[in-house]
């Protein structure tokens, strides 16, 4: 299974959107609270190019986005063949 990191905040809907398709697939990850950590948020903003939403995800280290990018990638059939690299 491929690395997966998901930055996020604590009450995020889009998080627990992510977090539950990852749950549903079987993904294991590791989530970085980083909404009240400075250190970790600037660590997210470098690896995402400028991004400052929650989630930022990353399967390998491949930057994929947040939620809606995510879920798009499920859509597409392409997340499983991610995850499973």
């Amino acid at each position: 299974m491929a690395d997966v990191v998901l930055y996020t905040k604590p009450g995020c809907g889009y998080c627990h959107a992510a977090k539950a398709l990852l749950d549903g697939k079987g993904a294991d990850y590791t989530e970085i609270v980083a909404s009240n950590d400075p250190a970790k948020k600037q660590e997210m903003i470098q690896r995402s190019g400028g991004r400052m939403t929650f989630p930022q995800v990353f399967i390998g280290e491949r930057h994929i986005g947040g939620s809606d990018d995510l879920h798009a990638l499920d859509r597409k059939g392409e997340l499983d063949a991610l995850l499973e690299a």
